[in-house]
């Protein structure tokens, strides 16, 4: 063969790829341009010829989020009227008043069930159980509790005009807060829970929450902690940057603590600390549960993977994904993922099977098959990924019963705490208030005249294995033992209550607390009786002896 054959070969095929790498585009271009075509045309069809008038808008909509839940549970479009959902992802903050408010269908009235600390509504004078019959002149009644808080919202600066029935005296009154930007802390609360150990429970990684949290690290080390206590327990994330930051506190300068990977080179980013930590020797112990998510998970991976910290509780939630934004027309924005994470041993977080999840959202069960083992950098302990962070030691939390989960859901314990705070101006601290049996037994009475299932969870499984017997023939040659059986499981109202004092006595203190020590006071009374925490506490002091 001719060198100029030899020459024109590799050329030809390289002609033919382009053409063929062109060909494919077009075609990629010309399916999005068919199906862009044919929903518009599907659209202009309903609207001029369906039945029945046709929101256009929300069909769009209801298009728009169907394709991108098939992607994944995190990319998701916020239309311009929804900013302030962006807003409060990114920053955890709102213009409003600054209250958690409630509807109950007997009066239709908007009842304050807990104003925030130093907010407008705290600081002009609205308390929990006072109730808003008309906001800017406007009577409430006609709607729901969402409507009302937007309502409620608004710019920083203006006015509202509030026509309240307050709780303790009856008093009409008219009340005029000014909104302001309401800003949850990450650091939800910190103090020492011994003389030597320091405990930071962290709610979110929000725009200088790692500020937050390095204040409260020196100012315990000033108190005198030699031992720190990170609580990320519920903690659901939030900006990359912000975990980052919060791992400098603890880590050398300069260390990597998360990879970034993504379809676009832009993604492909490394992570290291560049503030000066303020301890990096100090013992630390890492809280985490199933509700630890994301940068929750960026720091709990990187603290365990750099042998800086035991981890302990229950395994996380197993979202090792990197949210980005992009602008769209009409100031529309598509929160969307772009990237993976992986911590500094190599190991991504994110759960594999999408399918195989709790009921809560977080990693279920993961065969050995769908794990890889990994080696922590210093002493060289195994860690898997697969899905979530394992912690070094599972402590299980404490366990609640049906009737429990059925009081907190029909609010029953939370409207007895604001009965409760309409009947008494005053508590003792947070430390030192505990729920006496004087309290606990005008609970049960409380309680007894509400509306809720106090069946047990063996009495409702009972109930449908009888439904079942009935509609397979097998229920009348059974009858005797069910009902025999469903005698001794059943119990009075009463008795499902006092059978679970312990819990629901931790319970109804955090939200009586609550109601006089806003949301840090709730913190610091839950630390106090927190079993999950205490049992941690006892394995992280045996290492540190």
């Amino acid at each position: 063969m001719r060198r100029k054959e030899i020459i024109c070969l590799p050329l030809v095929a390289l002609m033919i790829l382009c053409t063929l790498f062109s060909a494919s585009a077009q075609s990629r271009e010309f399916k999005l341009g068919k199906n862009l075509e044919s929903q518009y045309e599907i659209l202009k069809a309903l609207q001029a010829k369906f039945v029945d008038t046709v929101n256009v808008e929300k069909i769009v909509a209801t298009g728009i989020d169907a394709m991108l839940s098939s992607l994944d549970p995190y990319t998701v479009f916020i239309p311009s009227e929804e900013q302030e959902t962006l807003e409060m992802m990114t920053t955890s903050s709102y213009g409003g008043m600054g209250s958690s408010i409630r509807k109950y269908p007997e009066d239709s009235l908007v009842t304050i069930i807990e104003p925030y600390y130093m907010s407008p509504a705290a600081k002009s004078g609205l308390e929990p159980g006072d109730k808003i019959t008309h906001i800017n002149g406007v009577d409430v009644k006609p709607f729901d509790a969402d409507k009302c808080s937007k309502m409620l919202r608004g710019t920083p600066g203006t006015e509202l005009t509030l026509n309240v029935i307050k709780g303790r005296s009856g008093q009409k009154v008219v009340i005029k807060p000014v909104r302001e930007k309401i800003h949850f802390p990450d650091v939800t609360w910190y103090g020492m829970l011994n003389d030597t150990t320091g405990y930071i429970r962290l709610s979110g990684f929000t725009v200088n929450g790692s500020a937050q949290t390095r204040s409260a690290v020196v100012d315990l080390k000033a108190k005198g902690a030699r031992r720190m206590v990170l609580d990320l327990r519920n903690n659901p994330g939030g900006l990359l940057d912000e975990a980052v930051k919060t791992l400098s506190i603890f880590l050398p300068k300069g260390t990597k603590v998360v990879t970034q990977k993504g379809r676009d080179e832009s993604e492909q980013m490394c992570y290291i600390t560049e503030e000066t930590p303020v301890d990096t020797l100090m013992p630390l112990m890492v809280m985490v549960n199933s509700s630890s998510a994301s940068s929750s998970e960026i720091v709990t991976g990187a603290i365990q993977d750099l042998d800086r910290g035991f981890i302990a509780g229950e395994r996380t939630y197993g979202k090792g994904l990197v949210q980005g934004m992009a602008q769209l027309p009409y100031n529309g924005v598509l929160k969307l993922t772009i990237a993976k994470y992986y911590t500094p041993s190599g190991r991504c977080v994110q759960a594999i099977d999408y399918s195989n999840r709790r009921e809560d959202g977080s990693v279920g069960t993961i065969p050995d098959s769908l794990k890889r083992e990994f080696k922590t950098l210093v002493k060289g302990r195994s860690v898997w990924d697969g899905g979530g962070i394992a912690p070094d030691s599972t402590i299980k939390d404490r366990t609640y019963a049906r009737v429990v989960y059925s009081l907190v859901g029909n609010a029953v314990i939370d409207d007895f705490a604001i009965q409760f705070y309409k009947d008494n101006d005053s508590i003792a601290s947070p430390s030192e208030f505990k729920v006496t049996d004087d309290i606990f037994n005008k609970f049960v009475e409380f309680a007894s005249g509400k509306e809720f299932d106090f069946r047990s969870a063996s009495l409702a499984k009972l109930e449908n294995v009888i439904k079942d017997a009935k509609t397979e023939g097998l229920y009348d040659g059974a009858k005797e033992y069910f009902d025999n059986l469903k005698e001794r499981l059943t119990v009075t109202k009463e008795e499902a209550i006092r059978n679970n004092r312990e819990t629901l006595a931790h319970i109804i203190g955090m939200e009586i607390v609550a109601k006089y020590h806003y949301s840090a006071g709730e913190v610091e009374y839950s630390v106090k009786e927190d079993v999950q925490l205490r049992d941690a506490l006892k394995v992280f002091l045996d290492l540190d002896k």
